[in-house]
């Protein structure tokens, strides 16, 4: 039986973190990253987008959408003040980071935070469409659901998927015409091996800000998801000395 990821709350000491997770994914993603926050007595909230982590990889696309996930976003801010932290910092991975930027846009209170392999800058080519009906058609697989009825359900993912990366890209776009509404410094993660997003996505995010306001590692050798793969101690250290310069 496979248990299905839930929200994480870990509280620790009195600086909070936020780690929003990547499209198509769940906290799952912010597993390690929070467990060695919350080691270096850090409290850690990662919530699950909505529609996300369901079973049914449709529920994105007929639950989720910026508007609702930036609401999610909103309701993580809130939790944690409603809990009594009042130093935040928030951090996304992929799809998160876009959230992550607007909340440091929309919540000038926060303390800082920033973006993991994220497309804020959007140019070149991205995976993310065939990379959706993969992930979808490997969930159908491991719940028994194949032949006609697994078609059936991937054709109307492919129907409807546009939409949503269209509204994804929208978001992304107004988010990034308002990067000077930023005034914490912000942190930004990216491999250089990604085959999701564009490797130079993060460089382009750097260079939008001013110089001396961006804290910006680029990982060698690592793919898209930096919080797992061959680089997350690296980017574990790396958030761990940036939060030390911002609490």
């Amino acid at each position: 039986m496979i248990r299905k990821p839930a929200p994480l709350f870990f509280e620790e000491g009195p600086q909070a973190v936020i780690l929003l997770h990547a499209y198509s994914g769940s906290s799952n993603d912010m597993r390690i990253l929070a467990r060695r926050l919350q080691s270096e007595n850090y409290t850690v909230l990662a919530p699950i987008f909505t529609g996300h982590a369901t079973g049914d990889p449709a529920d994105i696309l007929r639950l989720g959408s910026p508007k609702q996930w930036w609401q999610d976003t909103q309701d993580a801010i809130a939790k944690l003040r409603q809990s009594g932290y009042q130093r935040i910092a928030i951090f996304g991975l992929s799809l998160g980071g876009l959230f992550a930027t607007r909340a440091l846009q929309e919540y000038p209170e926060l303390l800082g935070g920033g973006t993991i392999a994220s497309p804020v800058i959007f140019r070149g080519q991205t995976n993310v469409p065939a990379s959706f009906i993969q992930m979808a058609q490997a969930t159908y697989r491991e719940q028994n659901i194949t032949g006609d009825d697994q078609a059936q359900r991937v054709a109307w993912l492919k129907d409807h998927l546009n939409a949503q990366l269209t509204a994804i890209q929208a978001f992304t776009d107004t988010t990034a015409t308002h990067l000077d509404r930023i005034k914490q410094r912000v942190f930004i993660a990216q491999g250089d091996q990604d085959q999701m997003i564009d490797p130079r996505s993060g460089q382009w995010l750097a260079d939008a800000y001013p110089a001396n306001q961006t804290d910006f590692h680029e990982y060698p050798g690592a793919g898209h998801v930096l919080t797992v793969n061959s680089a997350h101690h690296a980017l574990e250290t790396d958030i761990l000395a940036y939060l030390q310069t911002i609490f």
